[in-house]
Parts: structure tokens; C-alpha cells; sequence
């Protein structure tokens, strides 16, 4: 008996060792009359059913043999006997308890989100409505809703060394391509984070190279995105603490597709699509091409419209490309706005100061007419694309083609865009070809998933 008490009191040191000055954790030695029990939890992290799961077995309905047969069937109870991992299992909100020698945990974590969140980023008018949220339980609620098949396998994992979030990789083992899991995997051991609070921050981990310009995975809040893209063999990544899911391995064409086409009619969605790449060409050349044409070469117009263009221009100061960065840092500035200022007075603000700005600009003569269309078909056209990850890359791209215009013209717009194809062509995510057109999944044809591994 002084053998035991002496192993029991151990334990409560090691704990209260492993959470020095830690005034939160509760850490106590109860006494039933029968038997003497060690607890230890933070009751900040767990809820109430640790007094119908624990409490109230072991003190107001008490009996000896009940008790050792709940712990032993009940799947909330599980030996810990392992000293490691005592302060990790505290930490996820589990209860630690130590009875006639033998240590178990009891799940007690608070549930914080009892119900789905609604669409904000990505929002459809057809389609459901409901949106993953921070819990990753809830999150897997969702999903398997959704995706209701006993292929569906889910991966867990913890990462970062301070937060310990955990994550679970989910794919359809009859559908995933191995060759990208196994080096999903790979990466996932490599990564060494201090904290993990959002999926922005893995992605940044399980991208090769930061500086990329076009995303090469995609993040999604719909739970019915993710089952269309787990059908298709992609690989999906939750993340407790975030309502955003990651999809890998993606095409540009991934980013470009909504939900909505999922539910509209056929021919309502070949014009849509073809009205956001429209948008992205627009959002990409219009700048450059006024420049260009403006500065450069004036014949590509015909000369009615070139002496209205010029017309317009008549009382601007300053060159061209002068006046487009203007214009564009107004709207850039704008849109930074609209995310920052708070949301009851977000949209007003920036609509009537974007159209006060524009339209007093415009008679004093800083800008021409001709160029505040132009800048509000940019801005327009920029927010057709649905996924706001690659919004930002086009939004981005159209500078580096406002300097070469203005440096070389037409012609250098043309051979920059050319550059920029053959950027899309070379690049990969997960070793996929990032601009094909059609990929077959690797159930389709049976080489096809180690020769798309390699590229």
C-alpha cells in the first residue's frame, strides 16, 4: 500500500512538474470511501460530461465492479500510461484520472461549435448554404454528410510545436493517386512549425517555392466543393481552428470553377465561364493595352476613336502610365478598405468614396474619362473570378504588364503574355500540369497516376 500511494503521488507531481505555475489546471486527489482517485484537467477546456461521465459514477452511484466495467466498455475511456503524453492529452481537453493503479483519459473536450456556419467567401445562390466552421469535428460531420462512402479515409495529425493543431488529410482510397499522397505525406513529416493557426500557414509550408505567383492549392469554406473534388481523386487537408479547407493537387481551371455551375443549366454555365475568363483577360491587359496604345501605337484604333480617346486626354498633365497608376492605386486602396473598415460601414464608405474620388478627378483634370472606365471595368472584372486566392494573383499580374507597356508597347504586352502562358505551362501542383485542359484520374487509366507523379 505505501508502494502504491507512493506511485500515486508521482503522478500529481508530474504533472504539476510538466505545468509549473499554471494556476488554471485543477489537480486533486478524491476520496469516495471505496477507492481514491487522482484527477487532473483544465476545466476551461472540458465540459459537462465530465459530471455525468466520471463525477457522478464515482461518487453518488458508486459501485466497484459498475465502475471497473465502464472503464473498460465505455470508448471514452482509454489507459494512458505513458507520462509523455499526459500533458498533450490535458491540453486537447481530456480528463486524467488514476485509479487502483492504472492511469486513463476520459474525452471531455468543449465542443465550441454546435451548428454549421453559413457561406461568406464563396457564396451560391442554388446551392446549400452551409459553410465549414472551426471545429474540425463539426467539419467531418459536414463532409461525410456529403460524401457518404466507406472509401472516404481520414489521416490524423498534429502539427506545430507550441499550438498542437490537429489536421485530418481525406481522401478516397480507391480514387487517390498514391504516388501524390506518399509525397503528401512526405511533406507533412518534414514540416517543422511553432504555430499553426490558420490553413494560409500550411499552405505556405507545402508549397515548394513561396514566391509563386498563381496558388497551386486550393482553399475552399464549402463542404459540397470538397466532396465534388474528393470524387474527382483530389486530396483534401482540414484543420481544427480554421473554416477553411485545403484541395490538392488543382489545375488554374479548378479556381475558375464555382459551385453554382454545379447546379445551374448547361448553357447558363459555359457563359459564365467564359464571362470570367473574359474577366481575367480584361483584368490582365486593359491597363497595359491603354498604355500601350495611348503612348505607342494609336493605329490599332480607328481614327475617329483615336482622336475621342485623345480628346479626352486633353487637360491630363501627365503621361499615360502616370495617370493608370493613379487610377489603379485609388481602386487598390479601395478594396483594402472595404476588407478593413468594419462591415456595417465597409461597403458605404468605399462606394462613395470611390465614386466622389473618380468623379472629382476627373474634373480637375487629373484623369480622363476614358480611364475611369476603364479602371472600373478592372475592378469589376477582377471580382467575376470565384476563388479570391487566385483573384489576388491576377489582380497582382496586371502590374508587371503596365511597366512593360509602358516601356516597350504593344509588342512588349504580346511577348509578355506569351511569357506568362508558358509560365502556367511549366507550372505544377503535386507534380500535375497546372494548365491542362483535361487530366484523367488515376482509376481511369492504371500508369497514368505514377507518370503524373514524376512531372
Amino acid at each position: 500500500m505505501e508502494k502504491q500511494g507512493q506511485e500515486e503521488i508521482s503522478v500529481l507531481e508530474t504533472i504539476k512538474r510538466q505545468f509549473e505555475n499554471v494556476t488554471d489546471l485543477l489537480t486533486e486527489t478524491v476520496d469516495n470511501g471505496f477507492w481514491p482517485m487522482e484527477i487532473a484537467y483544465f476545466p476551461s477546456l472540458c465540459d459537462e460530461r465530465i459530471k455525468d461521465g466520471l463525477l457522478v459514477p464515482y461518487s453518488y452511484r458508486f459501485d466497484p465492479d459498475e465502475f471497473r466495467r465502464m472503464l473498460r466498455s465505455n470508448p471514452k475511456y482509454v489507459e494512458a500510461e505513458d507520462p509523455k503524453q499526459w500533458a498533450n492529452l490535458l491540453l486537447k481537453g481530456f480528463v486524467l484520472l488514476k485509479v487502483e493503479g492504472k492511469c486513463y483519459s476520459f474525452k471531455s473536450d468543449r465542443t465550441l461549435v454546435t451548428e454549421p456556419g453559413t457561406t461568406e467567401v464563396e457564396s451560391a445562390v442554388l446551392g446549400p448554404q452551409s459553410a465549414f466552421t472551426e471545429d474540425i469535428t463539426m467539419n467531418m460531420a459536414l463532409l461525410r454528410l456529403r460524401y457518404n462512402v466507406p472509401t472516404l479515409t481520414a489521416e490524423p495529425y498534429d502539427k506545430g510545436s507550441y499550438s498542437n493543431t490537429s489536421i485530418m488529410v481525406l481522401y478516397d482510397r480507391e480514387l487517390v493517386n498514391p504516388v501524390i499522397l506518399n509525397m503528401l505525406r512526405d511533406k507533412l513529416d518534414r514540416i517543422r512549425l511553432d504555430l499553426l493557426l490558420a490553413s494560409s500557414s500550411l499552405v505556405k509550408e507545402l508549397t515548394d517555392r513561396n514566391h509563386r505567383l498563381f496558388p497551386t492549392i486550393l482553399q475552399t469554406e464549402r463542404p459540397d466543393r470538397v466532396a465534388v473534388m474528393l470524387r474527382k481523386g483530389k486530396i483534401v487537408i482540414i484543420i481544427n481552428g480554421s473554416r477553411f479547407a485545403l484541395i490538392l493537387p488543382v489545375r488554374l481551371f479548378d479556381f475558375m470553377h464555382a459551385m453554382d455551375d454545379e447546379y445551374d443549366s448547361y448553357w447558363i454555365n459555359r457563359f459564365l465561364n467564359v464571362m470570367r475568363y473574359v474577366g481575367i483577360w480584361m483584368t490582365i491587359i486593359l491597363p497595359a493595352s491603354y498604355i500601350a496604345i495611348v503612348s505607342y501605337n494609336p493605329e490599332i484604333f480607328r481614327v475617329q476613336l483615336a482622336f475621342t480617346i485623345d480628346g479626352s486626354r486633353a487637360g491630363v498633365p501627365y503621361p499615360s502610365f502616370v495617370e493608370v497608376f493613379v487610377m489603379l492605386f485609388m481602386i487598390e486602396a479601395l478594396i483594402e478598405a472595404s476588407i478593413r473598415l468594419p462591415r456595417i460601414v465597409g461597403s458605404t464608405a468605399t462606394t462613395v468614396g470611390g465614386l466622389i474620388l473618380g468623379q472629382a478627378a476627373q474634373q480637375a483634370g487629373l484623369v480622363s474619362s476614358i480611364m475611369i472606365i476603364i479602371t472600373s471595368v478592372v475592378a469589376i472584372s477582377n471580382f467575376v473570378i470565384p476563388n479570391p486566392d487566385f483573384s489576388q494573383a491576377v489582380r497582382l499580374m496586371k502590374y508587371p504588364f503596365v511597366v512593360i507597356a509602358m516601356l516597350y508597347g504593344i509588342s512588349g504586352v504580346v511577348v509578355l503574355f506569351f511569357a506568362l502562358m508558358v509560365y502556367l505551362c511549366n507550372l505544377r501542383s503535386f507534380g500535375e500540369p497546372y494548365f491542362a485542359l483535361f487530366l484523367p484520374r488515376s482509376h481511369d487509366l492504371p500508369n497514368q497516376g505514377t507518370k503524373l507523379g514524376k512531372g
